[in-house]
Protein backbone atom coordinates (compact mmCIF):
# COMPACT_ATOMS: atom_id res chain seq x y z
CA UNK A 1 0.00 0.00 0.00
CA UNK A 2 1.35 3.48 -0.91
CA UNK A 3 1.79 6.01 1.79
CA UNK A 4 -0.82 8.94 1.00
CA UNK A 5 -0.03 12.20 2.50
CA UNK A 6 -2.70 13.82 4.31
CA UNK A 7 -1.94 17.16 2.23
CA UNK A 8 -0.42 17.88 -0.91
CA UNK A 9 0.89 20.58 -2.86
CA UNK A 10 -1.51 22.45 -5.40
CA UNK A 11 -1.41 25.30 -7.77
CA UNK A 12 -4.31 27.40 -7.07
CA UNK A 13 -5.47 30.02 -10.43
CA UNK A 14 -6.33 33.23 -8.18
CA UNK A 15 -7.04 35.56 -11.08
CA UNK A 16 -5.58 36.94 -14.07
CA UNK A 17 -1.79 36.19 -13.59
CA UNK A 18 -2.11 34.97 -10.07
CA UNK A 19 -1.08 31.59 -9.33
CA UNK A 20 -1.12 30.92 -5.51
CA UNK A 21 1.03 27.50 -4.38
CA UNK A 22 -0.98 26.25 -1.52
CA UNK A 23 -1.28 22.88 1.03
CA UNK A 24 -4.68 21.43 0.01
CA UNK A 25 -6.32 18.40 1.62
CA UNK A 26 -5.60 14.81 -0.56
CA UNK A 27 -8.62 14.09 -1.91
CA UNK A 28 -10.11 10.95 -1.02
CA UNK A 29 -11.11 8.39 -3.65
CA UNK A 30 -15.06 7.30 -3.73
CA UNK A 31 -16.83 4.40 -4.61
CA UNK A 32 -15.62 3.77 -8.34
CA UNK A 33 -12.89 5.68 -8.06
CA UNK A 34 -8.86 5.93 -8.15
CA UNK A 35 -6.77 8.59 -6.41
CA UNK A 36 -3.73 9.22 -8.34
CA UNK A 37 -0.42 10.73 -7.86
CA UNK A 38 0.16 13.23 -10.41
CA UNK A 39 3.23 12.66 -12.56
CA UNK A 40 2.62 15.28 -15.40
CA UNK A 41 -0.08 17.23 -16.00
CA UNK A 42 0.28 19.83 -19.71
CA UNK A 43 -0.55 23.32 -19.80
CA UNK A 44 -3.32 23.59 -22.02
CA UNK A 45 -4.68 26.80 -24.41
CA UNK A 46 -7.40 27.29 -21.85
CA UNK A 47 -5.39 27.51 -19.05
CA UNK A 48 -3.60 30.35 -20.89
CA UNK A 49 -7.12 31.93 -21.67
CA UNK A 50 -8.27 31.75 -18.02
CA UNK A 51 -4.49 32.36 -16.54
CA UNK A 52 -3.28 35.33 -19.10
CA UNK A 53 -6.13 36.45 -21.33
CA UNK A 54 -10.02 36.09 -19.65
CA UNK A 55 -9.79 35.31 -16.16
CA UNK A 56 -11.98 32.70 -14.60
CA UNK A 57 -13.14 31.46 -11.12
CA UNK A 58 -10.68 32.00 -8.41
CA UNK A 59 -9.31 29.50 -5.66
CA UNK A 60 -9.76 26.40 -8.40
CA UNK A 61 -7.35 24.04 -9.25
CA UNK A 62 -6.95 24.04 -12.99
CA UNK A 63 -5.19 21.44 -15.30
CA UNK A 64 -6.74 18.16 -17.28
CA UNK A 65 -3.62 16.87 -19.83
CA UNK A 66 -2.43 14.80 -17.36
CA UNK A 67 -0.77 11.01 -16.50
CA UNK A 68 -0.44 9.61 -13.28
CA UNK A 69 0.01 6.48 -10.96
CA UNK A 70 -2.57 4.31 -8.67
CA UNK A 71 -2.26 5.20 -5.02
CA UNK A 72 -5.51 4.25 -3.61
CA UNK A 73 -8.44 2.56 -4.69
CA UNK A 74 -12.08 3.19 -3.87
CA UNK A 75 -14.28 0.85 -3.30
CA UNK A 76 -16.11 -1.40 -5.98
CA UNK A 77 -12.78 -1.48 -8.32
CA UNK A 78 -11.26 -4.28 -9.06
CA UNK A 79 -9.62 -3.57 -12.59
CA UNK A 80 -6.91 -1.67 -11.01
CA UNK A 81 -3.89 -1.78 -8.34
CA UNK A 82 -1.68 0.56 -6.50
CA UNK A 83 0.83 1.51 -8.90
CA UNK A 84 -0.90 0.95 -11.77
CA UNK A 85 0.06 3.84 -14.53
CA UNK A 86 -2.45 5.97 -15.84
CA UNK A 87 -4.08 8.70 -17.67
CA UNK A 88 -7.74 10.26 -16.66
CA UNK A 89 -10.08 9.83 -20.27
CA UNK A 90 -12.90 12.10 -21.28
CA UNK A 91 -16.03 12.41 -18.91
CA UNK A 92 -18.51 9.68 -19.88
CA UNK A 93 -21.80 11.17 -21.74
CA UNK A 94 -25.19 9.91 -21.70
CA UNK A 95 -25.07 6.83 -23.90
CA UNK A 96 -28.47 7.01 -25.50
CA UNK A 97 -28.81 10.37 -27.07
CA UNK A 98 -28.80 10.61 -31.09
CA UNK A 99 -25.43 12.49 -30.90
CA UNK A 100 -24.09 9.33 -28.80
CA UNK A 101 -25.78 6.35 -31.20
CA UNK A 102 -23.78 8.41 -34.09
CA UNK A 103 -20.62 7.94 -32.34
CA UNK A 104 -20.77 11.72 -32.12
CA UNK A 105 -19.78 12.00 -28.00
CA UNK A 106 -18.63 15.75 -28.61
CA UNK A 107 -22.13 16.90 -29.08
CA UNK A 108 -23.94 14.63 -26.60
CA UNK A 109 -27.19 16.28 -24.77
CA UNK A 110 -26.06 15.76 -21.41
CA UNK A 111 -22.44 17.39 -21.53
CA UNK A 112 -21.61 19.92 -19.07
CA UNK A 113 -21.50 23.29 -19.75
CA UNK A 114 -17.99 24.31 -21.73
CA UNK A 115 -15.73 25.26 -18.97
CA UNK A 116 -17.81 24.90 -16.10
CA UNK A 117 -18.32 21.98 -13.79
CA UNK A 118 -20.44 21.69 -10.16
CA UNK A 119 -17.69 23.14 -7.87
CA UNK A 120 -16.12 19.75 -6.77
CA UNK A 121 -14.02 18.84 -10.07
CA UNK A 122 -9.88 19.12 -9.15
CA UNK A 123 -7.57 19.53 -11.41
CA UNK A 124 -3.95 17.80 -11.66
CA UNK A 125 -1.96 21.06 -10.69
CA UNK A 126 -2.03 19.57 -7.91
CA UNK A 127 0.19 16.49 -6.25
CA UNK A 128 -2.97 13.99 -6.67
CA UNK A 129 -6.07 13.84 -8.38
CA UNK A 130 -8.71 11.57 -7.98
CA UNK A 131 -10.83 10.22 -11.14
CA UNK A 132 -13.08 7.48 -12.16
CA UNK A 133 -11.97 3.97 -12.30
CA UNK A 134 -14.52 3.74 -15.73
CA UNK A 135 -13.04 6.58 -17.24
CA UNK A 136 -9.33 5.76 -16.70
CA UNK A 137 -6.68 4.20 -19.90
CA UNK A 138 -3.92 2.39 -18.77
CA UNK A 139 -0.32 3.46 -19.79
CA UNK A 140 1.57 1.02 -22.34
CA UNK A 141 4.55 -0.50 -21.21
CA UNK A 142 7.49 1.68 -23.17
CA UNK A 143 5.40 4.78 -22.78
CA UNK A 144 6.78 7.46 -20.78
CA UNK A 145 3.81 9.08 -18.00
CA UNK A 146 5.64 12.53 -19.28
CA UNK A 147 4.74 11.69 -23.20
CA UNK A 148 1.38 9.77 -22.00
CA UNK A 149 0.01 13.08 -20.87
CA UNK A 150 0.08 14.02 -24.20
CA UNK A 151 -3.00 11.98 -24.60
CA UNK A 152 -5.23 14.71 -24.30
CA UNK A 153 -4.30 17.56 -26.76
CA UNK A 154 -3.66 14.83 -29.29
CA UNK A 155 -7.08 13.28 -29.20
CA UNK A 156 -7.88 17.07 -29.81
CA UNK A 157 -5.58 17.37 -32.81
CA UNK A 158 -6.95 13.71 -34.17
CA UNK A 159 -10.75 14.82 -33.58
CA UNK A 160 -9.78 18.15 -35.67
CA UNK A 161 -8.74 15.66 -38.65
CA UNK A 162 -11.83 13.68 -38.17
CA UNK A 163 -14.15 16.61 -39.04
CA UNK A 164 -12.03 16.93 -41.98
CA UNK A 165 -12.72 14.21 -43.32
CA UNK A 166 -9.89 12.29 -42.10
CA UNK A 167 -6.20 12.14 -43.43
CA UNK A 168 -7.36 11.30 -47.57
CA UNK A 169 -3.88 10.59 -49.50
CA UNK A 170 -2.93 12.99 -51.48
CA UNK A 171 -4.54 16.09 -50.24
CA UNK A 172 -2.83 18.91 -48.84
CA UNK A 173 -3.24 20.62 -45.60
CA UNK A 174 -2.67 24.26 -43.97
CA UNK A 175 -2.59 23.98 -40.32
CA UNK A 176 -2.99 27.91 -39.06
CA UNK A 177 -1.52 27.98 -35.70
CA UNK A 178 1.48 26.40 -34.45
CA UNK A 179 1.10 26.20 -30.76
CA UNK A 180 0.43 22.78 -29.29
CA UNK A 181 -3.13 21.82 -31.17
CA UNK A 182 -0.93 22.71 -34.74
CA UNK A 183 2.43 21.04 -34.09
CA UNK A 184 0.56 18.38 -32.62
CA UNK A 185 -1.95 18.34 -35.48
CA UNK A 186 1.29 18.26 -37.70
CA UNK A 187 2.67 15.50 -36.04
CA UNK A 188 -0.62 13.22 -36.45
CA UNK A 189 -0.89 14.10 -40.19
CA UNK A 190 2.43 13.00 -41.14
CA UNK A 191 2.34 9.95 -38.43
CA UNK A 192 -0.72 8.76 -40.79
CA UNK A 193 0.64 9.15 -44.20
CA UNK A 194 0.11 13.08 -45.27
CA UNK A 195 2.96 14.41 -47.26
CA UNK A 196 1.97 17.95 -48.11
CA UNK A 197 1.32 19.91 -45.22
CA UNK A 198 2.36 23.46 -44.31
CA UNK A 199 2.02 25.41 -40.99
CA UNK A 200 1.43 29.33 -40.66
CA UNK A 201 2.58 30.84 -37.74
CA UNK A 202 4.24 34.38 -36.70
CA UNK A 203 6.84 32.67 -33.94
CA UNK A 204 9.49 31.90 -35.43
CA UNK A 205 10.03 28.95 -32.39
CA UNK A 206 7.12 27.58 -33.27
CA UNK A 207 7.70 27.78 -36.75
CA UNK A 208 11.22 25.66 -36.17
CA UNK A 209 9.12 22.75 -34.50
CA UNK A 210 7.03 22.54 -37.36
CA UNK A 211 9.69 21.98 -39.72
CA UNK A 212 11.33 19.56 -37.59
CA UNK A 213 7.89 17.85 -37.55
CA UNK A 214 8.13 17.69 -41.12
CA UNK A 215 5.91 20.57 -42.46
CA UNK A 216 7.02 23.78 -44.10
CA UNK A 217 6.47 26.61 -42.30
CA UNK A 218 5.73 29.97 -43.56
CA UNK A 219 5.01 33.62 -41.75
CA UNK A 220 0.67 34.54 -41.81
CA UNK A 221 2.23 37.46 -43.84
CA UNK A 222 3.07 35.21 -46.89
CA UNK A 223 -0.54 34.19 -47.42
CA UNK A 224 -2.70 36.64 -49.68
CA UNK A 225 -6.23 36.17 -49.90
CA UNK A 226 -6.94 36.42 -53.65
CA UNK A 227 -9.19 39.82 -54.69
CA UNK A 228 -12.22 38.47 -56.36
CA UNK A 229 -13.74 35.29 -54.27
CA UNK A 230 -13.59 33.51 -57.01
CA UNK A 231 -10.29 33.70 -57.70
CA UNK A 232 -8.08 30.69 -55.93
CA UNK A 233 -4.63 30.93 -54.75
CA UNK A 234 -1.89 29.23 -56.90
CA UNK A 235 -1.42 26.16 -54.88
CA UNK A 236 -4.86 25.94 -53.04
CA UNK A 237 -5.17 23.58 -49.86
CA UNK A 238 -7.93 20.86 -49.50
CA UNK A 239 -8.29 21.48 -46.13
CA UNK A 240 -7.09 24.22 -43.65
CA UNK A 241 -6.86 23.34 -39.71
CA UNK A 242 -7.41 26.78 -37.86
CA UNK A 243 -6.00 26.18 -34.51
CA UNK A 244 -4.62 29.60 -33.53
CA UNK A 245 -8.54 30.92 -32.37
CA UNK A 246 -7.53 33.81 -34.03
CA UNK A 247 -9.82 35.60 -36.41
CA UNK A 248 -7.84 37.17 -39.15
CA UNK A 249 -6.18 33.61 -39.10
CA UNK A 250 -9.46 31.97 -39.13
CA UNK A 251 -10.34 34.35 -42.48
CA UNK A 252 -6.70 33.74 -44.02
CA UNK A 253 -7.57 30.26 -43.85
CA UNK A 254 -10.53 30.06 -46.12
CA UNK A 255 -9.00 31.80 -48.67
CA UNK A 256 -6.23 29.34 -49.12
CA UNK A 257 -8.28 26.68 -49.90
CA UNK A 258 -9.43 24.65 -53.53
CA UNK A 259 -13.31 24.63 -54.37
CA UNK A 260 -14.84 22.13 -52.48
CA UNK A 261 -11.96 22.74 -49.86
CA UNK A 262 -12.82 22.55 -45.84
CA UNK A 263 -12.30 24.27 -43.10
CA UNK A 264 -12.35 23.27 -39.59
CA UNK A 265 -12.11 25.50 -36.57
CA UNK A 266 -10.26 23.82 -33.60
CA UNK A 267 -8.57 26.55 -31.69
CA UNK A 268 -10.97 28.73 -29.58
CA UNK A 269 -11.03 32.39 -29.22
CA UNK A 270 -12.95 35.50 -28.89
CA UNK A 271 -12.71 36.71 -32.48
CA UNK A 272 -15.22 36.89 -34.56
CA UNK A 273 -14.09 36.67 -38.37
CA UNK A 274 -15.58 38.07 -41.62
CA UNK A 275 -15.62 35.23 -43.61
CA UNK A 276 -16.94 36.19 -47.50
CA UNK A 277 -20.20 34.48 -48.26
CA UNK A 278 -19.67 34.82 -52.10
CA UNK A 279 -16.15 33.11 -51.68
CA UNK A 280 -18.06 30.15 -49.61
CA UNK A 281 -21.17 30.24 -52.32
CA UNK A 282 -19.10 30.20 -55.55
CA UNK A 283 -16.64 27.63 -54.74
CA UNK A 284 -18.57 25.75 -51.96
CA UNK A 285 -16.65 25.54 -49.42
CA UNK A 286 -17.23 23.78 -46.09
CA UNK A 287 -16.36 25.68 -42.35
CA UNK A 288 -16.94 23.25 -39.64
CA UNK A 289 -16.11 22.70 -36.04
CA UNK A 290 -14.11 20.51 -33.91
CA UNK A 291 -15.51 20.56 -30.50
CA UNK A 292 -13.09 18.18 -27.65
CA UNK A 293 -13.03 14.60 -29.17
CA UNK A 294 -13.71 11.88 -31.45
CA UNK A 295 -15.85 8.97 -29.67
CA UNK A 296 -12.45 6.69 -29.35
CA UNK A 297 -10.17 9.58 -29.68
CA UNK A 298 -8.59 8.70 -25.89
CA UNK A 299 -7.42 5.20 -26.87
CA UNK A 300 -6.47 6.21 -30.91
CA UNK A 301 -4.27 8.70 -29.34
CA UNK A 302 -2.71 6.60 -26.58
CA UNK A 303 -1.68 4.31 -28.95
CA UNK A 304 -0.48 6.28 -31.33
CA UNK A 305 1.98 7.99 -28.63
CA UNK A 306 2.73 4.64 -28.26
CA UNK A 307 4.02 3.46 -31.95
CA UNK A 308 6.84 4.90 -32.30
CA UNK A 309 5.54 7.00 -34.89
CA UNK A 310 5.92 9.96 -33.44
CA UNK A 311 8.91 12.18 -32.25
CA UNK A 312 7.38 12.60 -28.89
CA UNK A 313 10.67 14.21 -27.62
CA UNK A 314 9.89 17.15 -30.07
CA UNK A 315 6.45 17.25 -28.63
CA UNK A 316 7.23 18.45 -25.27
CA UNK A 317 9.62 20.81 -23.47
CA UNK A 318 12.94 18.98 -22.26
CA UNK A 319 12.53 21.09 -18.73
CA UNK A 320 9.71 20.12 -16.17
CA UNK A 321 8.25 22.43 -14.47
CA UNK A 322 7.45 22.45 -10.98
CA UNK A 323 4.16 24.24 -9.26
CA UNK A 324 5.57 27.75 -8.21
CA UNK A 325 6.96 28.04 -12.10
CA UNK A 326 3.46 27.59 -13.72
CA UNK A 327 2.95 30.93 -14.52
CA UNK A 328 6.15 31.87 -15.64
CA UNK A 329 5.69 28.85 -18.00
CA UNK A 330 2.23 29.64 -18.78
CA UNK A 331 4.02 33.38 -20.14
CA UNK A 332 6.59 31.60 -21.72
CA UNK A 333 3.87 29.51 -24.15
CA UNK A 334 2.05 32.43 -24.38
CA UNK A 335 4.43 34.80 -25.96
CA UNK A 336 6.31 31.85 -28.30
CA UNK A 337 9.56 31.73 -25.64
CA UNK A 338 8.46 27.88 -25.45
CA UNK A 339 7.80 26.40 -28.01
CA UNK A 340 6.61 22.35 -27.45
CA UNK A 341 3.87 21.30 -25.00
CA UNK A 342 5.54 22.69 -21.42
CA UNK A 343 4.63 20.25 -18.58
CA UNK A 344 4.10 20.63 -15.10
CA UNK A 345 5.54 18.35 -12.16
CA UNK A 346 4.22 18.46 -8.22
CA UNK A 347 6.56 19.36 -6.54
CA UNK A 348 7.67 22.67 -5.35
CA UNK A 349 11.32 24.34 -6.46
Amino acid sequence: MTHVPETMPAAVFMGLRDVAIEDRPTPEPGPGELLLEVSHCGICGSDLHFLLEWGGRSGVIEGHEYSGTVAALGSGVTDWAVGDRVIGGPSPKCGRCEYCLAHRTSLCVERGGVGGDDGTWQGAFAGYKTVRAAEALRVPDGLSLKHAALTEPLAVALHGITRAGGARPGTRWLVTGGGPIGFLSVAALKALGIDDVVVSEPKESRRALCEKLGARAVDPADLVTPAMPYDLVDEPFDVALECSGNGRAQESALAQLKRGGTLVLVGAGMARPKFDPNRILLNELVITGAFVYDHDGFPRALELLASGRLANDLLVEQEDYPLNRLLDAAVGLHEGDLAAKAMIVPRVS
